[in-house]
């Protein structure tokens, strides 16, 4: 763990959903970070020198001090644990600590395969089945509505990292032709996360782009 002499250092995408979930983390709890872009694009993920880094080659990574770390939601979970002092990002509770683990799986399960694939076909033109996509991604908003309902947050009353794990592809949904019109309490948890101190917001991709 670094004492903020040397900064973190994250490798990211700024189109990367997963990407953005570390950076906004970073901003909540007020943590300095330099940033380096990884240029999808040319491969750079694929090169050596950065499969060293993650033999999966995806962003992000992070470096902290003797500590390299792969994986957005492995990367949330030692954020809390190493630096968020009062415990409330990853609260030791545990069936607290259960709900936020379920949601971290659904973030890489049905958040993954619905709204974030999705996402792919538009902005990354993966060749994805589309319409399939969508229907993954409109079953798990209806979960998530009817679950907003009853809780502010996705594990109770306070943020955790359950919510930023969700947030970025759910608030960007609309970019992979997922509209959140009739979700009006998802909409309104996406309010609530973007008024957290500290809040840091996604590149947005234009819409024209999302057919």
């Amino acid at each position: 763990m670094t004492d903020q002499n040397r900064p973190i250092r994250l490798y990211r995408h700024a189109l990367s959903g997963h990407s953005h979930r570390v950076e906004l983390f970073l901003s909540l709890l007020g943590l300095s970070a330099d940033r380096v872009d990884v240029d999808l694009a040319s491969g750079a993920h694929k090169s050596s020198q950065f499969l060293a880094k993650n033999p999966f080659g995806q962003v992000p990574v992070l470096e902290d001090g003797d500590v390299t770390l792969s994986d957005s939601n492995a990367i949330l979970v030692y954020l809390a644990l190493a630096y968020d002092r009062s415990g409330t990002w990853y609260p030791a509770d545990p069936a607290v600590a259960g709900q936020i683990q379920r949601w971290l799986s659904i973030a890489a399960g049905q958040l993954a395969s619905g709204p974030a694939a999705a996402r792919l076909v538009t902005v990354f033109k993966a060749p994805l089945d589309h319409d399939r996509c969508k229907a993954i991604a409109n079953a798990l908003f209806s979960v998530l509505e009817t679950h907003l309902a009853a809780t502010r947050f996705l594990a109770g009353k306070d943020p955790t990292i359950a919510d930023v794990a969700v947030y970025s592809y759910a608030a960007h949904a609309p970019e992979g032709g997922v509209a959140l019109d009739g979700y009006a309490n998802l909409r309104a948890w996406i309010g609530r996360v973007e008024a957290l101190p500290g809040f840091v917001p996604m590149q947005r991709t234009p819409l024209a782009d999302a057919a």
